[in-house]
C-alpha cells in the first residue's frame, strides 16, 4: 500500500491519535520520518490499556507498525515500553524476531515517559530543538491504540467506532472496558460495576493531565480513562482551584526554592523553560524580562511542579496554562530559533518514580488490577461530537430522521486538517447540529466482530 492510499484510507475510516490532543493519523504518515515510535509508556498513573491491548494483540498491532515504517520508508521502529511491563514484553519478544527493523525500547518506570520530548531522547538519544516537533527532527510517535484502529481500518474494514477507556478507583469492579463512542461517562462507569460512593466526581483522563467532567459527557476519540473521586479527594480539590486565588497565593508564600524547575523534565532537556522564574515575575507583575512569560509557551503541562514538586502546594502550572492560553489568544506562538542548552547532568537523578508519584497523589489505595474486556457494551442512545481531533470538525453528512448503520460515516471530513465520524451504534438520528449528532436505537449496539 503506498502513502497517498494509506492516508487517504486513515482519514475516511476517522483514525486520530487515541491518547493526546487526537491529532489525525493520516498527517504524521511523513517520508521525513526515518524513526517511527510505538508509545507504549502509559504515562499517566492508573492507566493499563495501552499495556493490556499490546499484550492481548501484539501480533496485529506489530505487524500494523512494520507495515506503517516500510509505507513512510521509515529505516528505524522502535516500540517504547517500560520494564515494568513484564507481560506485555514477553508478549512482544515471542514475535519480534520476524520484524528486522523493529526494537524495543525499554524506559524507566518514572513519569513523564510518555511525553514526546521525553519518550524520544531515551528511545533515541535525539534531542528536539524547543518548540519543534518530532518530524522536523525525522520522528514520528503514535500510540498503541492509534496502530490498533490502523490494523482494525485495514484488516476489518472498521472505522473508529469505539473507545478503549479504563475506569478505576470509587468503582465496583475496576476495568478497561470497550464502549461506543458517544456513550455518557456515567454508562461507561455503570460497565465497571458503578461507582461505590455517593456524589462521585468524574475526572477523565489521568490524573496529572485530565479534568474534571461530567457524568453526561459523551465518551469521544481520546478518552482514555475515568476516574471515580470522592469530592474530598486531593486531585479533585487541586483542579477546583481558582486561578486568581492561586495568583494571590502565590505572592504570598512562593519561596523561590525552585523545585518546580528543578524537577521540570523540559527544563532538564535544556529547553526554556524555568517555573520558579515565572512564579516570581507572575506575582510582582514584572515584565521587564518578558521572555519569561514567553518561555512559558515550551511547557508541556506535564503537571509536576503543582502536584509533586512545590513544598508549598502552589499550582505553577495552572498559571502557566492561563498565560500560555493568553499568549495563543493573541498569534504568539512558541520560535523555533530557540538554541536549547545542554541536557543537565543531574537530569538522571531527578526522574521521578511512578510509585512515589502515585502516593503523593493519594492514588495508591487505587493501583490495583484493571482487567481489559472487550466485551460490547450496549447502548441506546449515543452523542457524537463533530470535533473529536485537531483541525477542523467534520461535516454532517446525515439529516434528522435518517436510519443509520454502525459504521457508517455520517459526517465526512472538514476542510483542510479533519476525519470522518461514523455511527457506533445502528439507529434513527434525532439530532444534527454543527457540534454533534444523536443517535437513538431501541436494540443498542450490534458489535463489529
Amino acid at each position: 500500500m503506498d502513502l497517498k492510499e494509506l492516508s487517504s484510507l486513515l482519514q475516511q475510516n476517522g483514525v486520530v491519535g487515541a491518547g493526546g490532543a487526537g491529532f489525525p493519523t493520516y498527517a504524521k504518515l511523513d517520508e521525513r520520518a526515518k524513526t517511527i515510535i510505538l508509545n507504549c509508556a502509559e504515562c499517566e498513573p492508573l492507566l493499563k490499556l495501552h499495556r493490556q491491548l499490546l499484550e492481548k494483540h501484539a501480533q496485529e498491532i506489530v505487524e500494523t507498525f512494520h507495515m506503517i515504517g516500510q509505507t513512510v520508508g521509515a529505516k528505524e521502529l522502535i516500540i517504547s515500553i517500560k520494564t515494568a511491563y513484564t507481560e506485555t514484553i514477553d508478549a512482544l519478544n515471542e514475535i519480534i524476531e520476524e520484524y528486522q527493523e523493529v526494537r524495543l525500547g525499554l524506559l524507566d518506570e518514572v513519569y513523564p515517559a510518555g511525553d514526546e520530548v521525553v519518550l524520544i531522547y531515551e528511545v533515541t538519544g535525539k534531542k528536539l530543538k524547543p518548540g519543534s516537533l518530532p518530524i522536523d527532527s525525522g520522528v514520528a510517535v503514535f500510540n498503541v491504540e492509534t496502530v490498533y484502529n490502523v490494523y482494525r481500518a485495514l484488516a476489518k474494514h472498521t472505522p473508529v467506532i469505539d473507545k478503549l477507556v479504563t475506569v478505576v478507583a470509587e468503582v465496583k469492579h475496576p476495568a478497561t472496558v470497550r464502549v461506543p463512542i458517544g456513550t455518557t461517562i456515567e454508562e461507561t462507569v455503570k460497565a465497571a460495576g458503578g461507582a461505590t460512593i455517593k456524589n462521585p466526581v468524574y475526572f477523565i483522563g489521568g490524573p496529572m493531565m485530565g479534568f474534571i467532567g461530567k457524568g453526561s459527557q459523551p465518551i469521544t476519540k481520546t478518552t482514555n480513562a475515568v476516574l471515580v473521586l470522592p469530592e474530598e479527594h486531593f486531585i479533585i480539590q487541586k483542579y477546583k482551584g481558582n486561578s486568581s486565588i492561586d495568583l494571590k497565593r502565590a505572592a504570598a508564600s512562593c519561596c523561590q526554592c525552585s523545585m518546580c524547575t528543578d524537577l521540570c523534565p523540559r527544563h532538564l532537556l535544556g529547553h526554556p523553560i524555568e517555573p520558579h522564574l515565572f512564579m516570581r515575575a507572575a506575582t510582582c507583575k514584572d515584565i521587564q524580562k518578558p521572555d519569561i512569560f514567553i518561555d512559558t509557551l515550551y511547557c508541556s503541562s506535564c503537571g509536576l511542579c503543582e502536584l509533586y514538586s512545590c513544598i508549598q502546594g502552589l499550582s505553577p502550572r495552572s498559571l502557566m496554562t492561563q498565560y500560555k492560553a493568553g499568549l495563543k489568544a493573541n498569534g504568539i506562538r512558541p520560535s523555533q530559533d530557540i538554541l536549547s542548552k545542554a541536557v543537565r547532568a543531574e537530569r538522571e537523578y531527578r526522574k521521578v518514580p511512578m510509585q512515589r508519584l502515585i502516593a503523593r497523589l493519594d492514588l495508591s489505595r487505587y493501583d490495583k488490577e484493571a482487567p481489559l474486556d472487550e466485551a460490547e457494551i450496549s447502548v441506546k442512545k449515543v452523542k457524537i461530537l463533530l470535533n473529536q481531533h485537531i483541525g477542523a470538525p467534520a461535516l454532517a453528512a446525515v439529516k434528522q430522521g435518517d436510519i443509520v448503520e454502525e459504521g457508517q460515516m455520517i459526517a465526512e471530513p472538514g476542510k483542510g486538517l479533519s476525519v470522518g465520524i461514523h455511527a457506533s451504534i445502528n439507529g434513527t438520528v434525532c439530532t444534527v447540529n454543527k457540534k454533534y449528532i444523536i443517535i437513538e436505537s431501541k436494540e443498542g449496539r450490534s458489535g463489529d466482530e
